[in-house]
């Protein structure tokens, strides 16, 4: 394993009130975890981190010219995109592999890694947020960028990509409809599984400021490679631009969580 930090911003041009986000981009652990009892060939696998979604990012906002955050640690240490108090932050366990450096842990280490990892990469994504929301003048799109297995537990997954999202819906229909408008794709709405999660990425940052956002999956097997990650984001950089260029989308507005009404 090498040595990390928190997180990656990519620059670009925050006037375009764009910007994207990649909880799972990496499957880095600093040297002094080792490989947290695990065998490397975990490290290859979509429980230390989402196959194909860093090159896709890259590749998205160089071509949209815009910014992105990107989490340079994998989720087997913490997870980004769950909250503080979520039980599954650290996982003991994870899709059938026990995860030794996680079990036991102490509480003084479960804190260590929230102020060394988890907190550092969600102050960068608030902050690149506020950004670009006070050079566009607007109400920023916030898109983030995850993938799937092609199945679990046996059981295929027939999506090709997935749009997830929990109540808020304005940038998520057009999103559907522009995905599947070529006929090609089959895409899930909140498919393989819902968006709906208290304290996570997209409810932290848009979900409870009522900025505009959704969540996109692709299905891993189809970005596994160059060609793949060419192929998807060939496909969705105009519809991302399209959607960008929506002015109603651009503004503050708040819709009550499917997980429970927020408190302000």
């Amino acid at each position: 394993m090498q040595d990390t930090q928190a997180f990656e911003i990519i620059d670009g041009d925050a006037t375009r009130g764009l910007v994207v986000l990649a909880d799972h981009a990496t499957n880095r652990l600093p040297p002094e975890y080792g490989s947290l009892g695990l065998p490397a060939s975990a490290f290859a696998r979509h429980i230390a981190y989402d196959i194909g979604i860093e090159a896709l990012t890259r590749g998205l906002a160089a071509r949209l010219g815009v910014p992105a955050v990107m989490s340079c640690f994998s989720r087997l240490l913490i997870d980004p995109n769950r909250g503080e108090d979520d039980p599954t932050l650290i996982m003991k366990i994870s899709d059938g592999a026990i995860i030794p450096g996680n079990h036991p842990i102490t509480s003084q280490e479960w804190e260590n890694r929230l102020n060394r990892f988890h907190r550092p990469y969600h102050r960068a994504v608030s902050e690149v947020i506020a950004r670009v929301g006070a050079e566009s003048g607007k109400a920023p799109l916030v898109i983030s960028l995850h993938s799937y297995t092609p199945a679990w537990k046996g059981v295929p997954r027939p999506w090709h990509a997935a749009v997830l999202w929990d109540g808020d819906p304005r940038a998520v229909h057009p999103l559907i409809k522009a995905l599947e408008a070529p006929g090609d794709v089959l895409i899930g709405n909140n498919e393989p599984y819902d968006g709906a999660l208290r304290g996570d990425t997209m409810y932290r940052h848009c979900m409870e400021t009522g900025i505009p956002h959704a969540l996109i999956e692709v299905r891993q097997d189809l970005i596994g490679d160059d060609a793949g990650v060419a192929e998807w984001q060939n496909r969705l950089a105009p519809i991302l631009d399209d959607l960008n260029a929506r002015p109603d989308l651009h503004v503050i507005e708040r819709h009550p969580s499917r997980t429970g009404d927020y408190a302000f």
